[in-house]
């Protein structure tokens, strides 16, 4: 990926924060067919090795996981964060000299490393109840693995297979108008927010940070 300096962000935490607010990720490996290209969710373990490990699971009849099982090849996976579209109609500049053209915010990480594939029960039992507790935290009335009879669990265990990729690389990419004067930037704020969606409040504030 191509960053910038002045969009490059390289805070751990930072960078992990979006893998944890945008758990769906763009699984890419080097096929036999050429570039494969899966979405699945993904969390994020942290505190293993230097950069964290990432822990997913899959479809069984998915190929990608027999194709690649016994390469030795780096695969890469991409999160999108926080995106919106910038009209040149928000910058105080553009209406001085018209210097200026559309372009689009976006906070991306791409993370690397050599998957490994998992049938282990233990393992994917563990992995799925992970996943579920996360992403149920915020119902009313979380549902969890134990809610559904042990044989059918037991049977739905079989027909996945697990991810896990130790990450050796962390690429951030935050593109949020730092390029342009603070004026522009403070222009597209207010354009944003005026706009008064979740999406169009997320960047805004977004630029406010990295302004």
């Amino acid at each position: 990926m191509y960053i910038q300096q002045k969009f490059a962000e390289t805070r751990l935490d930072v960078l992990h924060a979006l893998l944890r607010a945008h758990p769906l990720g763009a699984f890419v490996v080097l096929g036999p067919s050429g570039i494969e290209v899966n979405h699945f969710p993904f969390f994020i373990d942290a505190g293993a090795g230097p950069f964290g490990v990432l822990r997913g699971h899959i479809p069984k009849g998915n190929p990608v996981w027999k194709d690649f099982c016994d390469a030795d090849y780096e695969a890469v996976v991409i999160f999108q964060g926080e995106e919106s579209y910038i009209t040149p109609s928000w910058y105080p500049t553009k209406h001085q000299h018209g210097q200026a053209v559309p372009t689009w915010n976006y906070a991306t990480v791409h993370a690397y490393g050599q998957p490994r594939f998992v049938h282990d029960h233990p393992w994917l039992l563990a992995n799925v109840t992970e996943l579920t507790n996360k992403q149920e935290a915020t119902q009313a009335v979380p549902w969890q693995v134990a809610d559904a009879p042990a044989d059918y669990i037991t049977s739905m265990l079989d027909k996945i297979v697990g991810v896990e990729i130790p990450i050796t690389r962390l690429l951030g990419k935050w593109k949020m108008s730092q390029n342009r004067p603070s004026a522009d930037q403070l222009g597209v704020i207010a354009g944003l927010t005026a706009q008064d969606t979740e999406k169009s409040a997320a960047v805004a504030q977004l630029v406010k940070e990295m302004g």
